[in-house]
């Protein structure tokens, strides 16, 4: 189960992970669920939850107790599945029951979606047409269809209060009918109003998703990514919110208790405040999306995806989990008791602004850029890519600000310690005593500030964690403590040469040429004869603790007897020399043409020349001493058949007249 937070909204994806084919074995399913750990911790909240292939459409049945997913468009007739209508790609129409297959009829041109009218019993079918088909299951025949002003018709919807019917053009218009009457009451230009200030339009937008909600509000979804809120008594939105995409708008529910709006493009659900248009969260699946169903009265969220898996999302803040699966309402509570951050260190957050003024405007809907708020997400190395293009001065003013960042940092950390850790306690003065050395030289101030280990966040576990603590009494310690000392020696005398520069060039009176350098050769030809010695020192005395080491273990090992050691053979098996395991290990280490050769000369293999002029292989595999036993008794069987079997020499058949068949 993966979380994912955006503006502290968890989101708990429920059918992420792996997945263990049916055909396994339940043994083979424990052993891999104790090796692997993604699928010990998978929840599998619906068994085989998934399609062949993809999954176009998914609906949630009136009770709340089935949830239904083809690859065509359906509805539900009844409060359960015991009545459904499914329309196909074919300008097929099928009824189904609880049992089944009922009946099936055609319609004129390829439909694309239809509603259902409780009051008169209407099918209202729209398509490739610009007529409306209607059917009526009390009477069971077609009625006279809907004549609308469009070429084609994308989606309807009818609203459950008043019954009004409202169906989607390819032109970007909606046309309100009311089927009492049968005449148009209304009409929407989407395609005009959905077109802003901030939005950049190539086409035409059609209608791609129409939901009613109440009595007085509609929301329609468009081709170029932007849903529109209306309210029926007026021809303007109230509100347009573009998802940034430029994908067509799949599907729109409503969220009565949190004010919210759902609708989801092919890449993305977003959930938005229907008064404001501010973003609540959104969520990115694994694939492109086909269809979102929101189960009633939940927080529970359900996907048709590209994809054979469908998706289960949990969202607590919409509301609680379903009562079958309650249990997700206590596991979330202790998911949130261990909070983890989420940090986008590889993305760069821009506004529409900062993607002009770097001339990026075009990747707009592209998979470099992923809507988020009032921008997008960009990978950093491509932004710094451009930025640098666009501006070459760039680097500069970020090298100043480093600086200063780095001058601010070493100002803070000027703490002085009044106590030693528990841990390292001599390596923490030694670090002590440097730094006042620093702090004490009139070099420090020329010199390039360097963070102190001892207040650096980084290293505090170094003096805190018992794990590690330095073991000096360790061969590499041991073998590194002169080379340690000797730099920490060269430092100290580095330091105090550059403070008697300092004071040389303030005094008017110079020391003859050549007696400083003369002073530091011989310092150093000394120091370094005195840490060759200690070095030596080292390795004789390790020398020696090694010797006496292996003296020991080889006085041990002769005190102990050794004992032979006896194996049990299995019934029925043979004892093999040790020898074929050797011969097989030097078969293997032969190339394959020389194993070739000696399977051809022990009879196991045969080359052969065809007519066509290709190679003939043919080879025997090795046989077993089970199989090798029951071919020696089968051949005994067959020779006792033979000394048992009587002649038939002397029987002759009588001839009958005719000719003889060929």
């Amino acid at each position: 189960m993966q979380v994912s937070s955006l503006n502290e909204v968890k989101i708990y994806s429920l059918s992420c992970g792996k997945s263990l084919p049916e055909w396994l074995s339940d043994r083979k399913k424990r052993a891999l669920q104790k090796k692997d750990v993604d699928v010990r911790r998978r929840i599998e909240l619906i068994q085989d939850f998934e399609m062949p292939t993809v999954c176009t459409t998914i609906k949630v049945s009136k009770d709340g107790q089935y949830i239904l997913a083809t690859v065509v468009t359906f509805e539900i007739l009844s409060d359960d599945y015991s009545k459904i209508v499914f329309l196909h790609n074919d300008r097929y129409i099928e009824f189904h029951s609880q049992s089944g297959f009922y009946y099936k009829t055609r319609i004129p041109k390829f439909g694309r979606d239809f509603s259902y009218h409780y009051p008169s019993c209407d099918l209202y079918f729209v398509g490739a047409s610009s007529e409306v088909y209607r059917l009526n299951l009390e009477q069971g025949r077609y009625l006279n269809p809907l004549q609308t002003n469009a070429a084609e018709n994308n989606v309807c919807d009818i609203n459950l209060v008043h019954g009004l019917f409202a169906t989607g053009t390819i032109e970007g218009r909606v046309e309100c009918w009311d089927p009492r009457t049968r005449n148009r009451v209304g009409l929407l230009d989407c395609a005009l109003n959905s077109v802003t200030a901030d939005s950049e339009i190539n086409s035409l937008p059609t209608i791609s998703a129409l939901k009613f909600h109440g009595a007085l509000s509609m929301a329609v979804g468009t081709s170029t990514g932007q849903v529109l809120l209306y309210d029926l008594r007026s021809d303007k939105p109230l509100l347009v919110k573009d998802h940034q995409y430029g994908l067509p708008i799949k599907s729109v529910y409503f969220k009565d208790s949190l004010d919210l709006i759902l609708s989801a493009d092919s890449r993305i659900i977003k959930m938005w405040n229907k008064n404001s248009g501010k973003i609540f969260t959104s969520l990115e699946p694994e694939h492109d999306l086909n269809d979102v169903c929101l189960y009633p009265d939940s927080g529970m969220l359900l996907t048709a995806n590209e994809a054979p898996k469908m998706g289960i999302y949990y969202i607590p803040v919409l509301g609680p989990a379903p009562r079958w699966c309650s249990f997700l309402d206590n596991l979330t509570e202790e998911l949130e008791e261990n909070p983890e951050t989420t940090v986008y260190d590889d993305y760069k957050f821009v506004t529409k602004k900062d993607l002009e003024n770097l001339g990026l405007t075009h990747l707009i809907g592209s998979p470099f850029l992923r809507a988020y708020m009032h921008g997008f997400f960009m990978d950093i190395r491509l932004y710094h890519k451009v930025k640098l293009m666009v501006n070459p001065f760039a680097y500069e003013e970020y090298r100043k600000d480093k600086i200063r960042q780095k001058i601010e940092e070493t100002r803070a950390q000027r703490v002085q310690l009044k106590k030693l850790p528990k841990v390292n306690k001599e390596l923490a003065l030694k670090l002590m005593e440097e730094e006042e050395e620093k702090q004490k030289s009139a070099w420090r101030k020329k010199a390039k500030s360097l963070p102190n280990i001892l207040t650096d966040d980084r290293f505090k576990v170094m003096f805190e964690n018992p794990d590690f603590q330095v073991d000096e009494e360790s061969e590499e310690f041991r073998l590194l403590n002169p080379l340690v000392s000797k730099i920490s020696e060269k430092r100290k005398k580095k330091l105090r040469l550059l403070e008697k520069e300092e004071l040389r060039k303030e005094e008017p009176e110079e020391e003859p040429e050549g007696k400083a350098s003369d002073a530091e050769s011989s310092d150093s030809s000394e120091d370094e004869k005195a840490w060759v010695e200690e070095v030596r020192k080292q390795h004789r005395l390790l020398q020696q603790e090694a010797r006496a080491r292996r003296q020991e273990q080889l006085r041990e090992d002769q005190r102990t007897i050794l004992q032979p050691q006896f194996y049990e053979i299995k019934a029925g098996e043979e004892f093999r020399s040790f020898k074929d395991s050797a011969s097989k290990q030097k078969l293997m280490t032969k190339t394959l043409e020389d194993r070739l050769k000696l399977e051809a000369k022990s009879g196991m293999l045969s080359v052969s020349d065809t007519t066509v002029g290709s190679k003939q292989l043919t080879f025997t595999l090795k046989k077993s001493e089970q199989q090798k036993k029951q071919q020696e008794a089968e051949k005994l069987h067959r020779q006792e058949r033979r000394q048992l079997r009587r002649a038939a020499g002397h029987l002759h058949s009588r001839s009958r007249r005719g000719r003889p068949f060929h």
